[in-house]
């Protein structure tokens, strides 16, 4: 073979070597200029509290006209509030109380202890909700997290079945990304781990508005979740598809209770057959 030949092998050699160089080293460039996933955003969960971004999207329509006598007067709090008077609570004639424990897998009420016993200890029938957070994790794995973290159940009379919020996402797209479809899948997989590992079907706190609008109205879960409906109006209004009825109305922002203001569809009796496990 002539020293040329022999030279232009080897040339071609160190070609490839310094093209096999070079690929390696764009791959460890494109590799290191990745980002990380971006931390799930709780920088509103201490604010963040059931119908605050309904009263946000869909506003107030006016006061509730209703028959109390044949409903039973209940509120629910949050971690925003602070320690809660429940001695003056219960003076000022609240019956039930909801308190918000969890949100997505990321947040936990940091007054939910001084809340939920509290209220307990005052004798009021209590129970616990989830702020939903679809665009964080799975509906089971957010389930299992609020049950760790006080939202489950016990067949004492005094504790109610836990609740999911599901409402307009505070912190981006009002249905969290997710088609119809997908979000009411997402409910799904929370009501179905819930009801397997709490033995009882959580409540579903919602509004028509927003219900119509992510899940398409979907008329899934009438028979099977008890409905907390979100209304700031004269009247409860329109139920969303598969509800014949709701078994609570969140009608004001504030009231004579600490918190939301909620009626339950019925007397007291209802409340405590509910807390019983009886629908």
């Amino acid at each position: 073979m002539s020293r040329t030949v022999a030279g232009h092998d080897e040339q071609r050699r160190w070609r490839v070597r310094l093209a096999g160089a070079g690929a390696v080293a764009a791959l460890a460039s494109a590799v290191a200029a990745t980002p990380a996933s971006a931390a799930p955003d709780y920088s509103l969960a201490d604010t963040n509290y059931a119908g605050t971004q309904i009263a946000r999207h869909e506003g107030v329509q006016g006061s509730p006209r209703v028959d109390a006598a044949e409903q039973t007067l209940g509120h629910d709090v949050s971690g925003h509030q602070g320690p809660v008077d429940w001695v003056a609570a219960v003076v000022a004639g609240a019956k039930f109380t909801y308190v918000k424990a969890t949100e997505g897998t990321g947040f936990v009420n940091p007054q939910f202890g001084q809340q939920y016993d509290g209220a307990h200890a005052a004798g009021l029938i209590r129970g616990a909700y989830h702020f939903a957070r679809p665009d964080v994790s799975g509906g089971a794995e957010q389930a299992e997290y609020f049950i760790a973290h006080g939202g489950g159940w016990r067949p004492d009379g005094t504790t109610l079945p836990g609740a999911l919020d599901i409402e307009y996402n505070p912190y981006g797209e009002v249905c969290y990304g997710k088609n119809p479809a997908d979000l009411t899948a997402w409910i799904a997989d929370f009501t179905r781990t819930y009801l397997a590992k709490a033995k009882r079907s959580a409540l579903i706190y919602t509004s028509t508005a927003w219900w119509k609008r992510c899940t398409g109205n979907t008329g899934r879960f009438g028979d099977t979740d008890p409905l907390w409906l979100a209304r700031y109006g004269p009247d409860v209004g329109e139920l969303p598809a598969g509800w014949a009825k709701h078994s609570i109305w969140q009608f004001a922002r504030g009231g004579r209770l600490p918190g939301d203001q909620n009626y339950y569809n019925g007397p007291i009796g209802r409340v405590q057959a509910l807390a019983k496990g009886a629908s």
